[in-house]
């Protein structure tokens, strides 16, 4: 069955592949197969021209980039056949040459080479026909380039002049020497912009301001003088001071109540300067929260930032549907001020949902149903208590194997969280309780793991702070305490006899196995800082994403049985109220961008590393605790957890081997080249390559262990092609991976990518990008 899937799919690309692109181009028109773009000043040929070009060819790759166009071409020329009409839909119509768009092309690339400096840039076109097809190249003369000579500031208010000079001096965009570049002048208008509206310019735009420009100089240099427009009554611009703030805390826009009043039973209340009415009958948020959430107070400067802080800092309370600001200009004593109302709408405090989620685990497929309730308003401070009860049955594919880890199983929990968002720590001061996104959570677990020959429990407890720092672009999240209880209540004697217990000279089977299927206690603190920047990369948007996260367990477990002088049991282990715990170290960091090409092409990468010691009490990390290699979102060419570590084989006839194929250092780098084929649809190829080590030689993991001279040899290489569908909302996945470099086969044998196969071939469908 699987052999004629891949027939069909083979069958599929060849059709297409064999279709003519020029079958529906008129006799004497052309179709735009490509468009070029060169220049004789190297620097500047950047991709963002392109988007300057009124006219883009079908797609961007020779073959599947043209899959539109492709299925296009397969429709007859009857259009009142239905079947005609809906393949010409899903397809795209050929692009027609026309050398008027290409003549207002060229123009545009000339204005925008003017605006980055190149005033005396020039462009034309050229154009090669072959078989129906064009080929347009604009070329770029692109001349000496003009520079920045002088930058002074000639405002004429004397207030502004003095506010303006200091942005001249520490953060200006602009500098003497810098190439004349309009876009730049366009960010300082906005720059100015921003920071008079953070010190009382209300009414202030970038509209106001604009720059003198002076390159008579004839020696391709320019003088910039800036200034700023009058307001419209010609009087000085206006700055305000905030003066009345209210707060109506709990309005529903659909309660009947007289006209000019917020509630029938209103409750007007004054707390520092600021007037807060509410529902007497039907109270919403505590005063204290209302405070703490508010910027815009009495007697301080209006600031757009602070607007935007209070905005945010109420949207983002799960207790309020809707924030709603309104700020009116007064005039009071010649005085310029500012009433401010915020009216904040309740949502809905009680939250419901149910699913039933299929899974599939590295193939395994099952089912997980959960229930879920979340109170977003308990204590009328925005706090969130939700719990949830959960469910999952597996269906293990190798369930008729002797491998007693490999039967079907289920399992049933509950998680509970209680969140604030505040900081909830004793001594801290005012400005650190309230921080941007601080938040602290509460919350405990319970889950029950069930086999046919073992009953596996976790217990969980954790406290949890979250914040973000430089305007919510740095993400910080510390799990002050973080406790995980693993017990094994029942095994059967099988089980243990195959497992757990020494053989008959003495020996455990399986120590890996041994420290994962034990009573254990996992005490930490982690700390976690994300980072996800958005910016302007020429033309076109560049992402980047960092993390990076540290974890220490077992500090306190420790020092509570050194105070206590606990002995070391059999094994070598100290225990804690009758449970051994676990000592270990571990720390993560990885590293994504997304980078432009053109209009239609981004490349990405991405680079991961990993590295965790166990220490003290522990010779093995725990199991949960370990990395794996192989997956959606890992090396594509293997399965999940199918990888490593390092040259690592598994056992003939096992087929799943998890506990073994687990390891302690990470290195993780893909590369992808991604192609958008319509509004919907992208081609994605991809390079991954990576593995895992071990930091101690274990007896279970041969040829595993982390050896700076060879571990080289043991990177896995894979590459592939993968589809995705864009609906908007969501994003699907589906990429298929194949083996180029095996460090599990023997040295010598381990490249394959000359000798591609089926068995080295693993297909992943996942949602959302892979990094």
């Amino acid at each position: 069955m699987r052999s004629i899937k891949y027939f069909i799919f083979i069958f599929l690309i060849f059709i297409l592949g064999a279709c003519s692109t020029t079958k529906n181009v008129p006799d004497g028109k052309y179709l735009l197969d490509e468009i070029k773009i060169k220049s004789d000043n190297k620097i500047e040929t950047s991709p963002e021209l392109e988007d300057y070009v009124r006219q883009q060819p079908n797609g961007s790759l020779p073959l599947i980039g043209k899959v539109g166009l492709k299925v296009h071409s397969l429709a007859g020329k009857d259009t009142t056949k239905w079947i005609n009409r809906t393949i010409r839909k899903i397809g795209s119509e050929p692009v027609i040459y026309n050398p008027k768009q290409a003549a207002k092309s060229a123009e545009q690339i000339r204005i925008a080479m003017q605006n980055i400096g190149y005033l005396e840039a020039k462009v034309d076109t050229t154009q090669q026909f072959k078989k129906k097809k064009a080929i347009v190249t604009y070329n770029i003369t692109t001349g000496i380039p003009y520079r920045i000579r002088n930058y002074a500031n000639t405002v004429e208010d004397t207030t502004l002049n003095r506010i303006t000079k200091r942005i001249a001096s520490s953060i200006s965009l602009l500098h003497e020497g810098d190439l004349y570049n309009q876009e730049m002048l366009e960010n300082e208008r906005v720059n100015i912009n921003n920071i008079l509206r953070n010190v009382g310019y209300y009414n202030f735009s970038k509209d106001f301001v604009y720059f003198k420009v002076d390159t008579t100089l004839n020696s391709h240099q320019a003088d910039l003088y800036l200034n700023v427009y009058p307001a419209p009554d010609s009087l000085p611009h206006a700055r305000y001071k905030i003066n009345d703030v209210t707060v109506v805390s709990g309005f529903r826009v659909r309660d009947t109540i007289p006209a000019g009043q917020y509630f029938r039973h209103p409750d007007t209340t004054y707390i520092s300067g600021m007037r807060i009415i509410k529902n007497k009958n039907r109270p919403f948020l505590r005063n204290s929260t209302l405070k703490r959430n508010n910027y815009l107070w009495k007697g301080m400067n209006y600031s757009d930032y602070l607007y935007s802080r209070t905005y945010e800092n109420f949207n983002n309370l799960g207790a309020i549907q809707q924030t709603n600001i309104q700020i009116v200009p007064i005039k009071k004593d010649s005085a310029n001020l500012l009433n401010v109302t915020i009216i904040l709408s309740p949502a809905n405090a009680h939250w419901f949902k149910a699913s039933l989620e299929g899974t599939n685990s590295a193939g395994d497929i099952g089912i997980a149903p959960s229930v879920s309730y979340q109170h977003q308003n308990l204590f009328n401070g925005g706090e969130i208590f939700s719990v949830t009860l959960k469910g999952a049955y597996e269906f293990i594919t190798g369930s008729k194997s002797t491998d007693l880890l490999n039967q079907n199983y289920y399992e049933y929990g509950t998680e509970t969280s209680l969140t604030f968002p505040q900081f909830l720590f004793p001594w801290l001061k005012k400005r650190w309780r309230e921080q941007t996104g601080a938040s602290t959570k509460f919350s405990l677990g319970l889950n029950n793991q069930h086999r046919p020959e073992y009953t596996r429990q976790f217990f969980s407890g954790a406290v949890g702070y979250g914040w973000d720092t430089k305007g919510r672009i740095f993400h910080h999240n510390l799990d002050l305490i973080n406790v995980n209880y693993v017990r094994m209540p029942w095994m059967s004697d099988k089980f243990k006899e195959m497992y757990i217990e020494p053989d008959s000279t003495g020996n455990y089977p399986n120590q890996l196995l041994r420290e994962s299927y034990k009573d254990q206690l996992i005490a930490g603190t982690t700390y976690t800082i994300s980072y996800f920047g958005r910016q302007r990369f020429r033309k076109s948007p560049r992402s980047t994403g960092a993390r990076a996260s540290i974890e220490v367990a077992g500090a306190f477990p420790r020092l509570i049985t050194d105070i206590n002088g606990a002995k070391r049991d059999d094994d070598g282990s100290k225990k804690l109220f009758g449970v051994s715990y676990a000592e270990y170290v571990k720390g993560t960091a990885d590293f994504s961008q997304t980078l432009p090409v053109s209009r239609s092409h981004t490349v990405a990468y991405h680079i991961g590393i990993g590295f965790a010691y166990p220490y003290g009490n522990s010779n093995i990390l725990p199991y949960e605790r370990r990395f794996f290699a192989g997956g959606a979102n890992s090396i594509r060419g293997w399965n999940t957890r199918s990888l490593g570590p390092g040259s690592y084989r598994k056992r003939n006839g096992v087929t799943n081997d998890f506990v073994n194929q687990t390891g302690d250092i990470l290195f993780l780098t893909s590369i992808e080249s991604r192609h958008k084929l319509g509004s919907m649809f992208e081609l994605a190829g991809f390079v991954d390559a990576g593995n895992i080590w071990t930091v101690k030689d274990y007896e279970e993991q041969p040829n595993g262990h982390f050896k700076f001279s060879n571990f080289y040899k043991e990177i896995a290489v894979a590459y592939g092609l993968g589809i995705r569908f864009d609906l908007g909302f969501l994003l699907l996945r589906l990429d298929t991976g194949v083996r180029a470099y095996d460090p599990s086969r023997e040295i010598g044998d381990r490249l394959v990518i000359h000798r591609p196969a089926w068995s080295r071939m693993a297909w992943h469908f996942g949602i959302g990008y892979p990094f």
